[in-house]
């Protein structure tokens, strides 16, 4: 069995006119990432390693999860093929995971995510958010093998915000 969550970055700012590579996440964005991550962490088992997009805004959202999970340096990088717009780079950096490992967190980009969501999962999902989380898991050993899998949680913070 294979567990892949998928986390769209938080909030970023557009406020300085920097590469979109620097973008940073805006207070809201920090806000939602500390919320999402302590939620998420009463409800799912930790990942066993997170691998996120290279630009500021993802890695610094991986970050809280990093933190929340209590993940370790080791079981933490940046992977440049995440910076992906599309999805196919992204699920190819998936199909090649160490199959070692059974439960990965994703941080990446939209329109990527989304539509790896709704390619791989079984709940039609019109948009990820900002700071939305998406967790399929797969009935298969091996991650080049994942193909359609059950989407068993989606995690957005503004129905977090709704319980508060």
């Amino acid at each position: 069995m294979k567990n892949l969550y998928l986390l769209r970055h938080a909030k970023s700012s557009w406020e300085l006119t920097s590469d979109d590579h620097k973008r940073p996440l805006k207070e809201r964005g920090k806000n939602d990432a500390l919320l999402v991550s302590e939620h998420t962490k009463s409800m799912i088992k930790p990942p066993e390693k997170i691998i996120s997009s290279d630009a500021r805004r993802a890695e610094t959202t991986a970050n809280y999860f990093k933190k929340s999970f209590n993940i370790s340096d080791e079981n933490f990088n940046t992977n440049e093929s995440l910076y992906d717009f599309g999805g196919k780079k992204v699920l190819e950096v998936i199909k090649n995971i160490s199959n070692s490992l059974d439960c990965v967190l994703i941080v990446g980009h939209n329109h990527a995510l989304t539509s790896l969501a709704n390619m791989l999962g079984d709940i039609s999902i019109i948009n990820i958010p900002t700071c939305g989380f998406v967790e399929i898991q797969f009935n298969v050993e091996k991650w080049e093998h994942i193909n359609y899998g059950q989407t068993t949680n989606i995690i957005f913070p503004r129905d977090l915000k709704i319980k508060q």
